[in-house]
């Protein structure tokens, strides 16, 4: 098969397979994996070398890592400091411990077991950020400690890819550069990545050429990577480093735009070549050995993470989730486990059966899951559901629901007044966290009436509705309206539409959350293209007032979608027209005043 088909296939085996598992809650990862078990030996045979192909998508690792090391800002890692060395170093080292042990147990060479204690230590970090972005719980206990878990993990890779090669006996010693070689090239690399790299980076900048700043940033990560492995380092450590010299430079952001591209591609390509080269025989041949070492791996993680969770203060609801999460195993294993291969580490039949352990962990991880939130956790003592705060009678004249960023800002505002407001917010997590602040807040549900009552709404004078669920907002906002009609409510709208749903139900004081913090950066751009700041000022008041006139007419016309578009096209016709007519009546404009032209470029 030419390369040229091969391509062909892989790309349409990715493009097939992973949305259709998407469909189903399952990660990407597992997409690529099922599409390289569908195209390989083991289904329809169209590619029969994946070891070729696994070869050459390597690549798409060196770019992640170069990636992982433009994100690492000192100044973000030393705010996470804590929990990414603390819990992540605890979480690494106890579970390696206990699975390169079980390994040597098993008869693995000590060797080998330390290797695959290590590599199934890791977990997904694409896997788990999903699932917990899914479930809106990133912001929760167990999800920033996770996050600071999965970014240890992904730091400690570096030195595994840079150790093993230094540990394989496939090199006699002799032909092996030597410690002082290796050191050399890491210096030489960091004083070139701090002196070299940048000046380079200027350079090309200045020839303002978008191709030849992409091919640059190629270019440097593949000389780093060549220069690291020529040194008997990993390729991967080469484009790490370059990558973390280049975190604090004013390129990060378009060297990272450059690159992600092609690390999706090859990264996904590396998966399926993975996918590929997965000995599904072994399944075949040993499919309850295989599920009992995963289900092994799983518990095993599981119990070190409950144990580490609970050390470092979480309560029982978030030290379970934290376990179940993060018990799976990683796609860097698959990484250190070919790499182990390559550098004869560990023979391929035990590389292939633990790759196969870990892709069962994964994809027995969404079962888990559910599994958890719809069976055990409420049937667990402490895992009913948290019960409402008991609200004393209070006499505010403002109650606030929802103490996300919107509502704390009202709050604090109020308070510089020596305004005291009763706050409710349904997130107990939210809730706990604000409280370690020595905020005065109750955890409850805005649109429980009884709550409401509690909380003196009978008495207040104002309803500030901050809730950010717009489903949860209506709902308060209905029971309020309907058992409180003398409380003036202050929305907050996500969106237009959800200005219309809060209008339906009568509500007038209506602010949309995004709307004025635009205008107000809309000006700073205006007077930063050397607009003066008197025509800025009159220009974004006249499109306040134009817009919110816009809104009135929409909202008359809001259930019928082609009316919604036309009222939208008029209206734009009019703004302009509104701005041409301005700039005819006052004659020659004055330096800095925009003409019509210049606001249809605007749109």
């Amino acid at each position: 098969m030419s390369l040229l088909s091969q391509g062909v296939v892989l790309l349409a085996s990715a493009v097939v397979a992973v949305p259709l598992l998407k469909r189903f809650g399952l990660a990407s990862v597992l997409g690529y994996l099922a599409a390289g078990v569908a195209i390989g030996p083991w289904g329809l045979r169209l590619i029969d070398q994946p070891e070729a192909i696994l070869h050459t998508t390597e690549f798409g690792v060196v770019l992640l890592l170069f990636i992982i090391g433009l994100e690492l800002q000192p100044s973000r890692l030393w705010v996470l400091r804590r929990a990414v060395f603390g819990l992540g170093g605890a979480q690494v080292l106890l579970t390696s411990l206990l699975l390169g042990g079980a390994a040597w147990l098993l008869g693995l060479p000590p060797l080998a077991a330390m290797v695959a204690g290590l590599a199934l230590s890791l977990s997904s970090t694409a896997f788990v950020l999903q699932m917990l972005a899914e479930k809106h719980q990133l912001t929760s206990r167990h999800g920033r400690d996770g996050f600071a878990v999965l970014l240890f993990q992904d730091l400690a890779v570096i030195p595994l890819l840079a150790i093993l090669p230094l540990l394989s006996p496939a090199a006699a010693a002799a032909s092996r550069p030597s410690a002082w070689v290796s050191l050399a090239a890491v210096l030489g690399v960091a004083l070139g990545g701090r002196y070299v790299l940048r000046a380079v980076l200027r350079r090309v900048a200045r020839a303002n050429s978008h191709e030849l700043f992409v091919m640059a940033t190629l270019l440097i990560v593949m000389a780093t990577a060549w220069g690291l492995e020529a040194a008997g380092l990993s390729m991967s450590l080469g484009a790490f480093l370059a990558g973390v010299l280049l975190a604090d430079s004013e390129y990060r952001h378009e060297l990272e735009a450059n690159i992600e591209p092609f690390k999706g591609v090859l990264l996904g390509l590396f998966f399926v070549a993975v996918g590929m080269a997965a000995n599904l025989g072994l399944l075949l041949e040993r499919p309850f050995l295989l599920l009992g070492l995963a289900l092994g791996l799983m518990a095993v993680k599981a119990l070190v993470l409950h144990l580490i969770g609970k050390l470092a203060g979480m309560d029982g609801r978030a030290a379970r989730r934290f376990a179940v999460y993060l018990a799976q195993g990683g796609e860097f294993a698959f990484v250190l486990l070919t790499l182990a291969v390559g550098q004869q580490l560990m023979d391929e039949r035990t590389a292939d059966l633990l790759a196969m352990v870990v892709t069962l962990s994964m994809a027995l991880t969404p079962l888990l899951v559910g599994v958890h939130e719809r069976w055990v956790a409420p049937r667990l003592e402490g895992d009913a559901p948290r019960e409402f705060d008991q609200i004393d009678a209070e006499d505010h004249s403002v109650i606030i629901a929802g103490f996300g960023r919107f509502g704390q800002i009202v709050a604090r505002v109020l308070r510089t007044r020596k305004i005291s407001a009763t706050v409710l917010e349904s997130s107990f997590e939210q809730v706990d966290f604000v409280r370690r602040f020595g905020n005065r807040i109750h955890y409850g549900d805005a649109s429980r009436l009884d709550l409401l009552r509690a909380a003196g709404a009978e008495r207040a004078k104002l309803f500030v509705l901050a809730i950010d669920d717009v489903e949860a907002s209506l709902k308060t906002a209905a029971t309020v309206r309907q058992h409180f009609p003398h409380l003036k409510i202050y929305a907050r709208a996500r969106n237009r539409f959800h200005y219309y749903r809060l209008r339906d139900l009568g509500v007038e004081a209506v602010t949309r959350e995004t709307f004025a913090a635009s205008l107000e950066m809309s000006g700073e751009v205006l007077q930063g293209l050397g607009i003066s700041a008197a025509v800025s000022a009159a220009t974004l008041a006249t499109f306040r007032q134009h817009d919110e006139a816009l809104l009135v007419r929409q909202y008359a016309v809001h259930h019928d979608e082609t009316a919604l578009i036309q009222t939208s096209r008029d209206a734009m016709r009019e703004l302009e027209d509104l701005f041409e007519a301005d700039v005819a009546d006052s004659g020659d404009k004055p330096p800095g005043t925009p003409g019509i032209d210049d606001m249809r470029s605007w749109g």
